[in-house]
């Protein structure tokens, strides 16, 4: 399964801007990976490991802005269409299980 997180987050105040920072370090901090600004994916084995990081998500909100969080399958996020850019290979859209690091 994958996580994808998307957030909109305030930038108005230095304060607002140490928040936005302190939650992107967290989620590239625990294997998340950037698909576009402010969009964040993860790749997480089963129910218990996603349970597990959408608990430190909430956990680690910051206390303004929207942030959202979408559950797909691997064979749901396979089918991602890319319209829009050049086509980048680095990109892991496969429903494959072997992710290698």
């Amino acid at each position: 399964m994958r996580i994808i997180v998307f957030f909109d987050l305030p930038v108005l105040t230095t304060q607002d801007r140490r928040e936005y920072s302190r939650f992107h370090r967290f989620l590239i901090k625990n294997g998340f990976m950037m698909m576009q600004e402010s969009i964040y994916c993860k790749l997480v084995l089963n129910a218990t490991a996603q349970n597990s990081v959408l608990n430190n998500i909430r956990k680690h909100k910051p206390p303004k802005g929207v942030v959202q969080i979408l559950n797909v399958t691997e064979k749901q996020f396979s089918k991602i269409e890319y319209l829009v850019g050049q086509y980048n290979g680095d990109i892991l859209n496969s429903d494959e299980r072997l992710v290698e690091l």
